[in-house]
């Protein structure tokens, strides 16, 4: 990579990326770098299979979720655009920002909804929960236990008692939490 530093290169897009991101133009080439890594037979876009092979992803209990992120709407690639739009939901919050901030604290809260949310009907069913249970807690608890803690959830945050949780619903049960920092990563340092 030492070799791809060193040569002055053109980030498409930069400009858009930067405003619709809040990257900074060091980030954005940072990230144009790591992009073409990964991009090893020079296709210019992503499949998933050259995101499996990013190490942190691959040992994350939900890390298929989050590959997937990349490929919404039926899209089998992803191109430097698309993968910066997603990679900025995980920006650290640098300020209050605005709703529509990217790394916003509704934002973060849409994006983690989709990991859960596999059928994109809005709700969050029981299935769905507990399959992200499972994944991220593997065979250190029992299938009663998580069965119990799931049924637990939806108990506490169905406010309107039809067994799933709606947007609104997840988004108060994790009202404490400080999503902003959980789903931060620090990539760019």
């Amino acid at each position: 990579m030492g070799a791809l530093n060193s040569r002055p290169f053109s980030v498409p897009e930069q400009d858009e990326i930067m405003a619709e991101t809040g990257f900074s133009q060091a980030n954005v080439e940072r990230l144009y770098q790591r992009f073409l890594v990964l991009d090893k037979e020079e296709k210019g876009y992503l499949s998933k299979s050259d995101l499996e092979g990013i190490g942190k992803l691959a040992i994350n209990p939900i890390g298929d979720r989050i590959i997937s992120a990349f490929f919404q709407d039926g899209r089998e690639t992803a191109d430097f655009r698309t993968f910066v739009n997603v990679l900025a939901h995980f920006r650290p919050a640098e300020g209050p920002g605005g709703a529509e901030d990217v790394n916003s604290r509704l934002s973060k809260l849409k994006f983690a909804f989709q990991l859960y949310d596999q059928d994109k009907d809005g709700k969050i069913s029981r299935a769905e929960l507990l399959e992200v249970l499972r994944m991220m807690v593997g065979i250190q608890v029992t299938d009663e236990h998580l069965e119990s803690i799931t049924d637990r959830t939806i108990q506490e945050a169905d406010k309107d008692g039809d067994g799933a949780l709606s947007f609104e619903e997840f988004a108060k049960s994790v009202e404490k939490l400080n999503i902003e920092q959980k789903m931060s990563l620090r990539i760019l340092k």
